[in-house]
């Protein structure tokens, strides 16, 4: 439960201003789809992720840096944004001021038992960068993505919130034991079908 103080202290720190972004995608053209090749995989999270909703945050404790335009969220940091929520052992957050207006979150980076999940998706790594105004989440470090009982396992993950598009790579070393290096591995779990 976030502290009245806190609540006072970084009003502002809160609210992400990405009006120009959501313009962007809403006016973009949409490409037509090339029949030769397989469509990219697209996450879930492009609908269900409203970048233009406030970013709620829950810490154990706050450290704002406000002469490095930066505040340190620790202790089972829960970060929450619409139907997305972000869950870390400590959060950084980073935002940027232009003349005396109030401050523009720019990036979250999470370290520590990072989770991200949506009502459709779950993902754990190591860390975690959310760039607010590019729209993309970066995981790294033992990736493993869950759609629906579907596993992916590497060690980079990036989601693109513009369009939807998932990728994932198996470059670097592994910590978990079992899982090869340099490789994505996977299980696709498939449905049910009854015959007559």
């Amino acid at each position: 439960m976030m502290r009245p103080s806190l609540h006072r202290l970084l009003p502002a720190l809160l609210a992400v201003t990405v009006s120009t972004a959501a313009v962007a995608q809403a006016t973009a053209p949409t490409p037509a789809p090339t029949p030769s090749l397989a469509p990219a995989p697209t996450s879930a999270l492009k609908g269900l992720a409203d970048t233009g909703a406030p970013i709620d945050f829950d810490a154990a404790r706050i450290e704002v840096l406000d002469a490095q335009n930066q505040a340190i969220l620790t202790g089972a940091v829960v970060i929450r944004q619409a139907k997305l929520t972000l869950n870390a052992d400590t959060v950084k957050v980073l935002y940027s001021r232009k003349g005396g207006a109030s401050p523009e979150m720019q990036r979250l980076d999470a370290r520590g038992n990072v989770k991200l999940v949506s009502p459709t998706e779950r993902a754990t790594s190591r860390t975690a960068i959310y760039d607010v105004s590019a729209r993309l989440i970066t995981m790294a470090g033992d990736v493993v993505l869950d759609r629906g009982g579907s596993t992916l396992r590497g060690q980079r993950l990036v989601l693109d919130l513009n369009s939807g598009r998932t990728s994932f790579d198996g470059n670097g070393a592994s910590a978990t034991p079992g899982v090869p290096s340099g490789r994505v591995t996977g299980r696709f779990l498939v449905p049910d079908r009854k015959t007559k």
